[in-house]
């Protein structure tokens, strides 16, 4: 009587399944991964098609990278993907959750899409391969036998999902960082970047900007957002340079007085002026033979920007209260977060000073334009700050990483890496391992108008954002690529949002 149940063909369609499971674990290849995934999920089911997709940053909806079909023509799996937007796929991707249906055609969710009642859709299972949001999804479609698919079946697929979706994940991080997929890769074999995080195309043509200027040993202008970590790529241009074994030597103009800017910068003779009580060498004397780094250039006295531009044509300079000119060997690198042609023209910077430095100008991108790398640069920035203030392990979570990706970040690189460093510290004090959305963001108190006017600029733009996406969204029935085309937004990005601002679907 007992052993009746161990020989069942159902229970011993399980057990494969859990041995197929830990097997999947040795594939190294997505394409017979998902291969090896698709057959092992539709025999369990009794499915008679399959479909399987992982996404992979903007992939677009018709063409996906990493896909495979079972059961399935090539029309009909052409159908599929061209519903993926606004079908039965879409609310399984939107929401995470599985979708289960004994008739599509007779669903109130579904009957109307032109896909459900060209295609006669019958009984659906679609389950989201992971969370938070999906890496992909998994459709199947008409039993074998007569019937729907049952809870037992939805279980079973729901637990293929779940332990598919780390393997997936494992795989689809390992082709992004093939050569061929990280354009940084390039930059990355020629150059010395440590501490340089991301891979985004925006990233990576500034990379092959800088592996041109950096060997060269003339004077360069980084400009862009406040933020965008100027003064850090200024280090690698001289790291990558005919000077990186000598000084590099920072200073920030807005951060000094005029009143001691030209000390600081050229040094003093003793009695110059009221505190030189001794001689006093200055940043550029510093920087012999190395790079002299001036932040926020535009900040300079006009009295300052003629001494600098002296030193640029001649290689000279005169320390405050010296008669006697002094050689120096310095390159230099300068940064402005101000567009210095319109300091030009309102008489506030040097227009020869200006067309010195602008030779070789190089734009940092901001974090709007590098959005890909919002993710790594948030997880470093946690490690990093576990480290600085000897925390033990604290991560990320999933939602907390999401709200990252779409959030805005006036700030930039800054602003971003002082918000999780808060996180992270917040975390720490409760006791937490992980930093939720919650702790990113802490919400503002809602109530009445002074409330609201003493939201923060980043909780005010986050609630715009998700009030005019359910509204977009909304509008175009959870058409997520009309959503996208009107937003002028990517897909992806789209899907992360509803999830980051947790949106769901009407039921109504």
């Amino acid at each position: 009587m007992a052993s009746a149940p161990l020989s069942s063909p159902r229970l011993g369609r399980e057990r494969d399944l859990y041995r197929k499971l830990l097997g999947l674990d040795v594939q190294q290849e997505l394409q017979p991964f998902l291969q090896e995934a698709l057959a092992l999920v539709v025999e369990l089911s009794g499915a008679h098609q399959g479909y399987l997709e992982l996404h992979d940053d903007d992939d677009p909806p018709t063409a996906p990278r990493w896909s495979i079909a079972h059961g399935f023509s090539p029309e009909e799996v052409a159908s599929v993907r061209s519903a993926m937007s606004s079908g039965i796929v879409a609310e399984a991707l939107a929401t995470g959750r599985t979708i289960v249906t004994p008739s599509a055609l007779l669903d109130p969710r579904f009957r109307d899409r032109s896909s459900v009642m060209s295609c006669r859709i019958e009984a659906v299972l679609c389950a989201p391969i992971g969370d938070d949001p999906p890496l992909g999804v998994l459709y199947l479609q008409r039993r074998s036998a007569p019937g729907e698919f049952s809870d037992e079946d939805r279980e079973h697929v729901e637990l293929f999902a779940r332990h598919l979706a780390p393997l997936a994940d494992r795989l689809l991080t390992g082709a992004r960082t093939r050569p061929g997929e990280d354009p940084t890769q390039g930059p990355r074999v020629t150059l010395r970047l440590e501490g340089i995080v991301g891979r985004s195309p925006s990233l990576a043509g500034f990379l092959r900007e800088v592996a041109v200027v950096a060997p060269l040993d003339v004077s360069v202008l980084l400009t862009g957002e406040s933020g965008t970590g100027k003064n850090h790529f200024a280090r690698v241009i001289h790291d990558n340079g005919p000077r990186a074994g000598n000084p590099f030597v920072e200073l920030n103009c807005a951060a000094l007085p005029e009143s001691l800017m030209e000390s600081e910068l050229f040094g003093a003779l003793a009695g110059a002026h009221s505190t030189a009580t001794r001689h006093m060498d200055g940043k550029v004397a510093a920087a012999e033979r190395g790079t002299l780094f001036l932040d926020e250039i535009a900040a300079l006295s006009f009295f300052a920007q003629a001494k600098l531009l002296q030193l640029l044509q001649s290689k000279q300079y005169y320390p405050l209260g010296g008669s006697k000119p002094v050689r120096a060997d310095v390159r230099l690198i300068a940064a402005s977060n101000t567009d210095l042609q319109i300091a030009v023209r309102e008489r506030c910077f040097r227009e020869d000073l200006f067309y010195r430095l602008q030779v070789l100008p190089l734009r940092v991108p901001s974090l709007a334009e590098r959005r890909e790398d919002v993710k790594e640069l948030a997880e470093f920035f946690c490690r990093t700050a576990c480290t600085r203030h000897r925390l033990p392990h604290i991560a990320l979570s999933r939602g907390a990483l999401r709200a990252l990706e779409a959030a805005e970040w006036p700030g930039n690189v800054r602003q971003l890496s002082h918000t999780v460093e808060a996180a992270v510290i917040r975390a720490a004090g409760a006791g937490a391992l992980t930093v939720e959305r919650q702790g990113l963001f802490p919400e503002a108190p809602s109530g009445g108008v002074e409330e609201i006017r003493r939201l923060t600029f980043q909780e005010a733009t986050r609630r715009f954002q998700a009030q005019l996406l359910r509204e977009t969204i909304e509008e175009t029935g959870w058409n997520i690529v009309e959503a996208a085309r009107r937003l002028d937004l990517a897909r992806s990005h789209v899907y992360n949002l509803i999830r980051a601002f947790g949106l769901e679907r009407d039921r109504g």
